[in-house]
């Protein structure tokens, strides 16, 4: 990444921090929001003991893609997630992948958490599936979630939650069930935190993760995108898709009026099915 030019004022120092959050993610923060990035960046001002945006900009400038820059693009990232976030929208997945393995009983179904924050949406995807397995014999499927942010997918792999984080839609049964109560926080038992593997990805500037998926979830992280951007998203996830395989957008958010590589699922309600090969040319 280049050199970040001299750009003094506050205005112009809010500027320089959000083209590099767009430059780094694809993202973008409304002109109304941008109250959002001075509260996002406190701690990492006060971390590196500096006093003002304009001072980070200025150290950014002869650090542009160091730990600095890391620590600046985590922060403004939107990680708002809970466990079981909209349960229904998890329920059906289990069913979706119900019938894909009643039609492809011979392979693994593969599942994409694409931008999965600290993990919440995937371990509770994973904890449904154990269940599954254990009263209908349901396979449980390879599940990868992948974020681009580098903080978020250590606290991932580490599965270390909070009090407040492990309250927030996680039932109690499951809670004592899959977690370990240690020094305060609740850690993810080996047996679930195998079910998933986290990995760094960004949907902007890396290509698909290698294979083919049956079900992806993308749930409230287009909506942060331009549209030109999104619709280059939508491209990149249909080709990490199988034909026919199922997209899982958030509650906002569509795929009507934005791409023709997805349609409505006519098998399960909000879900949407990725067109076949010959009428989105498919490439990797």
């Amino acid at each position: 990444m280049p050199a970040l030019p001299a750009m003094p004022g506050s205005r112009t120092a809010f500027a320089t921090v959000m083209a590099l959050l767009e430059r780094r993610t694809g993202q973008e923060v409304a002109a109304n929001r941008a109250w959002r990035i001075e509260a996002a960046l406190k701690t990492v001002l006060r971390e590196h003991d500096l006093c003002s945006i304009e001072q980070l900009v200025e150290r950014l400038r002869s650090a542009a893609s160091g730990p600095l820059a890391d620590a600046v693009v985590d922060a403004m990232l939107n990680q708002e997630t809970s466990f079981f976030r909209d349960a229904a929208v998890l329920d059906q997945v289990v069913e979706a992948v119900r019938a894909i393995h009643a039609e492809n009983p011979d392979r693994k179904v593969r599942i994409w958490s694409a931008g999965c924050s600290m993990g919440q949406e995937p371990l509770s995807l994973a904890m449904l599936f154990a269940e599954a397995e254990r009263t209908s014999g349901l396979p449980g499927p390879e599940i990868l979630a992948t974020d681009v942010s580098a903080g978020a997918i250590a606290r991932a792999r580490a599965g270390r939650y909070s009090q407040f984080e492990i309250q927030r839609g996680l039932p109690v049964r499951r809670m004592v069930a899959w977690f370990e109560h240690v020094d305060g926080d609740w850690i993810v038992q080996p047996d679930l935190a195998k079910r998933v593997q986290f990995r760094r990805h960004n949907l902007v500037g890396d290509v698909p993760p290698i294979g083919r998926f049956d079900v992806v979830l993308c749930r409230n992280v287009l909506l942060y995108f331009p549209a030109k951007v999104r619709a280059e998203v939508f491209r990149k996830l249909r080709t990490g898709m199988r034909e026919g395989g199922l997209l899982v957008l958030g509650a906002g958010e569509t795929v009507i009026g934005q791409t023709d590589a997805f349609r409505p699922s006519p098998q399960f309600r909000g879900f949407y099915a990725a067109e076949p090969a010959s009428i989105v040319p498919i490439t990797r």
